[in-house]
């Protein structure tokens, strides 16, 4: 297999990974995970009582997998293409399949609110504009296996294509497109710190498309994330991550959150991503941002062969298959 292969294939085990990590921990305080669980070095299930995600057995992924390989789907039928519509009726129908099933974690409140409004005959260009939330970021990650980084203005076309129907905003457009030009650059071999410069500079051009809305730069933000960490104290570090920098469901918080953890661990993939799911907040989506773009910078060889097995079994994924497709697309 040639190294971007390996790459692609480990940005996906990795997001699903991170999210797993984290399913049991979404929407805690940091306080409240360390009461519960001490170190988070490994799967665990969800509490009886968790809002979200009770019941969820240990390895259990979440929204942020499983939309991002619904888009994913989307994208090798498209030929590397997805009409806005067709996006937001195939998010209907999955939340409609996980109501079924019984699950709790449904469509974001940014994805919720857009995917009406198209259904009720609103206009693709305006459902989305009021989408700020991460749910853009969080699914992502196939984009940055499609589309190489020596064109980012063109990467963020494509990243505005997939996000528009649901978060049509310049933050949210950003944050996604750091991700995806992160993932991206780790497949073609770039370090976590290169990646981090790319992923600066597609939030930049992000922050220009879509609509207006009041809120902090997103590639600012991940640039002092990343100044604010010292990998020689992790934990002050993360610290200072989840107080100062924030792990809400704003894209603003989230994504430069994913930055700084990568920053922390640049070379550890499954320290980052565990670190990640112990911050507190909105721990499945940061560290499933951990996890893809470490994985891309780093490859399967740094992920845990038994965490892989465990998520592959325990959802029954065939995440290589995704890849390979993707890859031959790009």
């Amino acid at each position: 297999m040639s190294p971007a292969g390996d790459r692609a294939r480990a940005a996906l085990h990795g997001l699903a990974l991170g999210d797993a990590l984290g399913m049991p921990t979404q929407m805690m305080s940091r306080p409240q995970i360390r009461a519960a669980f001490a170190v988070l070095d490994g799967f665990r299930p969800a509490a009886p009582d968790h809002p979200l995600a009770a019941g969820l057995a240990a390895g259990t992924i979440t929204d942020d997998t499983e939309q991002a390989l619904l888009l994913a789907g989307l994208l090798i039928q498209g030929a590397g293409h997805v009409d806005p519509e067709t996006f937001a009726q195939a998010l209907v129908q999955w939340e409609e399949r996980m109501r079924a099933k019984g699950s709790l974690d449904l469509l974001g409140p940014s994805t919720k609110r857009a995917v009406t409004a198209v259904t009720a005959g609103v206009a693709v260009e305006e459902a989305g504009r009021f989408g700020t939330t991460n749910g853009a970021a969080m699914r992502v990650t196939p984009v940055g296996l499609l589309m190489p980084p020596t064109d980012l203005v063109a990467l963020v076309d494509r990243v505005v294509e997939v996000s528009r129907v649901t978060h049509h905003t310049g933050v949210a457009l950003a944050g996604a497109a750091a991700v995806a030009a992160a993932v991206s650059a780790g497949i073609e071999g770039s370090t976590v710190a290169q990646a981090s410069v790319a992923a600066v500079e597609a939030a930049r051009i992000g922050a220009e498309r879509g609509h207006w809305v009041a809120g902090a730069d997103v590639a600012r933000r991940i640039g002092w994330a990343i100044s604010l960490v010292d990998p020689a104290r992790p934990e002050q570090s993360l610290e200072d991550i989840y107080q100062l920098v924030g792990t809400s469901l704003a894209t603003q918080e989230s994504v430069p959150a994913a930055f700084g953890v990568l920053a922390v661990f640049p070379d550890d993939p499954w320290r980052a991503m565990t670190a990640a799911a112990s911050l507190g907040g909105d721990t499945d989506t940061v560290a499933a941002m951990v996890g893809a773009v470490a994985g891309a910078c780093c490859g399967m060889s740094a992920l845990p062969a038994a965490a892989i097995e465990t998520v592959l079994r325990v959802n029954g994924l065939d995440l290589d298959a995704v890849a390979a497709r993707l890859l031959a697309l790009r």
